[in-house]
């Protein structure tokens, strides 16, 4: 979906908004790129990855954030 420029700019706008007072990053990390992706009218599953499945020296399994 294309967007307008007048489109993105009401988005971001909303979206400057919304997440003004956001502290948390650890717990806000993740829906903030993905509401920050829909400004622009991207959707999450096109472009992000958030994590990824490791295998440690010790073989045990980990997960890597990726942001």
């Amino acid at each position: 979906m294309v967007l307008s420029w007048n489109e993105i700019k009401d988005r971001a706008l909303k979206f400057s908004k919304e997440w003004a007072d956001t502290s948390n990053e650890e717990a806000d990390a993740k829906p903030f790129l993905v509401e920050f992706f829909n400004v622009f009218g991207i959707t999450n599953k096109r472009v992000a990855t958030f994590e990824h499945r490791i295998k440690k020296m010790d073989g045990k399994e980990n997960i890597y954030d990726v942001n």
